[in-house]
């Protein structure tokens, strides 16, 4: 029989049984439960003294995890969001190991309220359309790995996808007839966008040998490109074309940058923040509504319009309305 007291027996059924085969969670979720761990548990073993197969679930106690979470914030350096996305994975594994022993139910309990920390709020970044436009003039296209490059960068402005999307991308997600690709986002949603014949061209000469379940994106060994290959990648040409683009020095600039800068350059351009939502595959609007909060060029438009005499009010004013004591009473 299984040691049910043993901390790697319930990460196993964890992430076999209940992440994988109960809640069919996504790949990229799973990923993230596992990353969590892969730092988690060096950190408990080291803290017990111990070998991490020989850690049981007492090991993992509040104050541990509070204590990892200060080590990853003070020395791997992550920011407030990746310190709580890690204890919500932490706290995951509690309730699941306390719904299945009920020997563990207090100590569930207490690792669950370890409290989420309050962050700041920090504006979207995004490039401007010179900044962009200098990015995807940065890759040498007459060589393989150039015209790979440019092909990645163009695709993520286009479809403003996430770097996880864009990296499964695979052949027969292209519809070449109907200039579109089907993108499988969060929670499997699928959702789809249409592309720019540059961008099509592209990826057509890119997959000129693929069919079918073949990626798109390949590394130099012809394995599927990873999210921190194209981060490298990012980085790369960013430095490149900083002497020359002074506006970048900086900026902090990732592939989920470009996703911010196609839905603010949709936004500029005068699509409808619902259009953006489905583009991007946000559920909820609220989501998607950051971009106007933070799209400066947006407000100043809406700023000329009330200095040319437009107003915010309804022809003829609040004054006009009846006595607003009157009208409650009478609703």
């Amino acid at each position: 029989m299984a040691n049910q007291i043993a901390l790697g027996y319930w990460i196993r059924r964890f992430l076999l049984e209940y992440a994988a085969s109960q809640r069919n969670l996504s790949p990229n979720t799973c990923s993230s439960y596992r990353d969590m761990l892969v730092l988690l548990l060096p950190f408990i073993a080291k803290r017990s003294k111990r070998a991490p197969d020989e850690l049981s679930v007492t090991d993992l106690s509040a104050d541990a995890v509070r204590e990892f979470l200060v080590y990853i914030e003070q020395e791997r350096n992550c920011t407030t969001a990746t310190r709580n996305q890690r204890l919500a994975s932490v706290r995951a594994l509690a309730r699941f190991i306390g719904s299945h022993s009920p020997e563990h139910i207090e100590w569930s309990a207490q690792i669950r309220m370890v409290p989420i920390k309050k962050g700041v709020t920090r504006s979207v970044s995004y490039l401007q359309k010179t900044e962009i436009d200098a990015l995807l003039a940065a890759p040498d296209q007459s060589t393989v790995q150039g015209a790979r490059d440019y092909a990645i960068l163009l695709f993520l402005y286009n479809s403003g996808a996430r770097v996880s999307e864009a990296v499964s991308l695979k052949f027969n997600d292209i519809d070449w007839h109907s200039k579109s690709v089907r993108i499988i986002g969060k929670g499997n949603r699928e959702r789809r966008c249409p592309l720019w014949s540059d961008t099509l061209e592209n990826l057509r000469r890119l997959t000129a040998d693929r069919s079918g379940d073949a990626r798109i994106f390949l590394n130099r060994r012809g394995e599927a490109l990873t999210r921190y290959g194209v981060h490298t990648l990012m980085e790369r040409y960013v430095a490149r074309v900083e002497p020359s683009t002074p506006s970048l020095r900086g900026k902090r600039i990732s592939p989920h940058v470009i996703r911010h800068t196609t839905a603010t350059h949709l936004l500029q351009a005068g699509v409808d923040i619902n259009t953006i939502r489905a583009w991007l595959g946000h559920v909820s609007l609220s989501t998607t509504s950051i971009y106007a909060e933070t799209d400066l060029e947006t407000k100043k438009r809406a700023l000329a319009t009330l200095e040319r005499g437009g107003s915010l009010l309804p022809s003829g004013g609040w004054t006009r309305q009846p006595d607003v004591m009157k009208f409650l009473r009478e609703l």
